[in-house]
């Protein structure tokens, strides 16, 4: 696809006002020619964050956050560098002009966006119709007795169909849509025998499903009565739509999700629309049991590396059996998952009709991870009078135990555990679950080497943020020729959280021309990061002054780690070496805020 050139970008940032962007979301006051306020990247009491106005950037010398208006939109909207541009130039009336673009795939452009148009009116038509019709009168009293308030509906610009076979095939084509457009889209099927064409969702109310930017792509639509099976339908796989990437709600909640650094996933609709009308706005669906690896990205991508997803799927076994699947899909993304205990029967809209919010929001807070949900699943229904029971559910549960570090805390609690409910002598399962490990010892993680620590992806959090503002930086190295080949010979070792990051700048020093050239087919992890960096840096735009701005981030991290080490050594005189360093690091950040960009 081709990119938005390099002129559009630049009107776009040029046209931004950064206090009215940032001011949204936190609470700023003018200080000299800069305004400061409270972080909204972490929770802080004295203000440590400030905005440049005429530089139109932002940096917080608490958690490091910095960039200009487009990384701004990426951190708090959740979107990717390209949907962050065009929510920019929507939001202040800047026309995107794109590079040579390949004609085929032009023509395919513009077809979706003509499509993606005839979706979102038919939405808008289905939302009046719900209101404004005799025929929806049932729809509207069903969604009332689910406790569903007008505004909450409204907002999610719920719908319902007619009844009428060709009402929207009607009016579509009315408008100047083709037949052919009809289907393509999803909205309508050909009759047998080439008879035609008529609606396909008929008599049913109506849920949009949205992209992370609000743009309607398809329709979820449930029937109201039995006799008009089956009971949901979707809309087909199309051009725009694809069930296994969407998350209903996504656009209404991954504000909130970034805020709170967590994002709830549900089964289905009225879930979501009741969380949302109790204040837990950070919820969406995913429209059945299963959770697909495209979902878990965009969940990933709305609470970013620091924050937590939630899973909240009903009680029954298939429930439970899909909390584990994504449990395991999220390992391989080192993604933080968390299982909330549904009380068996009810569902999030049931529990929230008949308790209220609270009795949802005190369910979050007692989320566990997968592990302790599989564990105690795992014993929950052992008979503690049948030996054989205990010791075949003691089998079930060693290899969770042995795959958690020696040293966790999270072991040690779910050694207790076991041990308590099994009643096994803590030092015998201590010397279990260590002849476990001996017996079949875990495999390698992949990418894993001695001496070596293991990539960003599968790293805590906590690291993880680390490891993507170096990943993020060597991207940005990529994307400016003239100064980022300097800058990544600047990099010494100890400017990297891992060894696997040190070996990709290794890499783009020898290959900084062509990134992706001689990838060690033996060595799949460094391919893999290589590819990630090289393809984040097609999609960079940065000057100069933001590639230092990055480059003096890594330092001060690099001498905080240093003065860490110190610390905990109890080194006075290393301690008194690197004081004035940070400073001085610390200043030259403070002067660029102020002079540059």
């Amino acid at each position: 696809m081709a990119r938005y050139t390099q002129d559009s970008i630049e009107r776009v940032k040029e046209a931004v006002d950064m206090v009215e962007l940032v001011g949204a979301r936190s609470d700023l006051r003018r200080a000299g020619t800069q305004w400061k306020g409270l972080c909204p990247f972490h929770d802080e009491r004295t203000p440590s964050f400030s905005v440049n106005p005429d530089r139109r950037v932002y940096y917080c010398f608490g958690c490091g956050a910095h960039g200009d208006a487009i990384a701004f939109v990426r951190e708090t909207e959740a979107l990717d560098f390209q949907a962050a541009v065009e929510h920019l130039a929507e939001r202040y009336g800047v026309e995107l002009k794109r590079e040579a673009e390949d004609p085929q795939e032009e023509a395919r452009r513009q077809r979706r966006q003509r499509l993606a148009r005839l979706v979102e009116r038919t939405a808008a038509f289905y939302a009046r119709y719900l209101w404004e019709s005799n025929e929806a009168r049932r729809a509207r009293d069903y969604l009332a007795g689910r406790g569903l308030r007008e505004d909450v509906l409204r907002d999610f610009r719920i719908g319902y169909a007619p009844s009428r076979w060709d009402t929207v095939t009607v009016r579509a084509q009315e408008d100047g849509f083709r037949p052919d457009e009809l289907v393509a889209a999803g909205l309508a099927q050909a009759k047998r025998g080439g008879g035609g064409f008529y609606d396909r969702f008929r008599g049913r109310i109506m849920f949009p499903l949205a992209d992370a930017r609000g743009r309607v792509l398809g329709f979820g639509a449930r029937s109201l009565s039995d006799d008009q099976p089956p009971k949901y339908i979707n809309t087909s796989e199309n051009e725009l739509y694809h069930k296994g990437r969407q998350l209903f709600g996504i656009d209404r909640a991954r504000a909130a999700a970034a805020k709170k650094g967590r994002i709830v996933a549900v089964e289905g609709y009225t879930d979501v629309l009741a969380l949302h009308q109790g204040g837990v706005s950070e919820s969406v669906a995913i429209m059945g049991t299963a959770l697909t690896h495209e979902q878990l990205a965009e969940l990933s991508r709305a609470v970013g590396a620091d924050g937590g997803v939630y899973l909240a799927l009903d009680a029954d076994r298939a429930g439970q059996e899909a909390m584990l699947r994504a449990g395991r899909g999220a390992r391989e993304r080192g993604v933080e998952l968390r299982v909330i205990g549904m009380p068996e029967g009810a569902d999030p809209a049931d529990l929230v009709e008949r308790d209220g919010a609270e009795a949802f929001e005190s369910l979050l807070g007692r989320a566990v991870t997968v592990h302790e949900f599989e564990v105690r699943r795992r014993l929950a229904a052992v008979d503690r009078g049948d030996p054989v029971a205990r010791d075949r559910a003691l089998g079930d549960v060693l290899p969770i135990l042995q795959s958690l570090d020696a040293n966790s805390v999270l072991r040690d609690h779910l050694m207790r555990l076991v041990a308590d409910k099994l009643e096994v002598p803590p030092e015998n399962l201590h010397v279990q679950v260590a002849s476990a490990g001996r017996a079949t010892p875990a495999a390698p993680r992949p990418f894993e080497r001695t001496g070596e620590a293991a990539p960003p992806r599968v790293a805590t959090p906590s690291v993880e943020a680390v490891a993507r503002a170096e990943r993020e930086f060597l991207a940005m190295c990529l994307s400016d020729s003239a100064q980022g080949r300097e800058y990544l010979g600047r990099l010494e070792n100890d400017h990297f959280s891992s060894q696997a990051l040190r070996r990709v700048r290794d890499h783009l020093l020898d290959h900084f021309d062509e990134p992706l050239a001689d990838l060690p087919e033996d060595d799949p992890g460094l391919a893999a990061l290589v590819t990630d960096v090289a393809m984040r840096g097609e999609e960079e735009h940065v000057s100069g002054d933001a590639l230092r701005l990055t480059f003096l981030q890594l330092e001060l991290q690099r001498v905080m780690r240093q003065l860490r080490h110190a610390e905990r050594e109890g080194d006075l005189e290393r301690q008194r070496e690197l004081w004035p360093i940070r400073e001085s690091v610390k200043v030259q950040i403070d002067e660029l805020m102020g002079q540059t960009l």
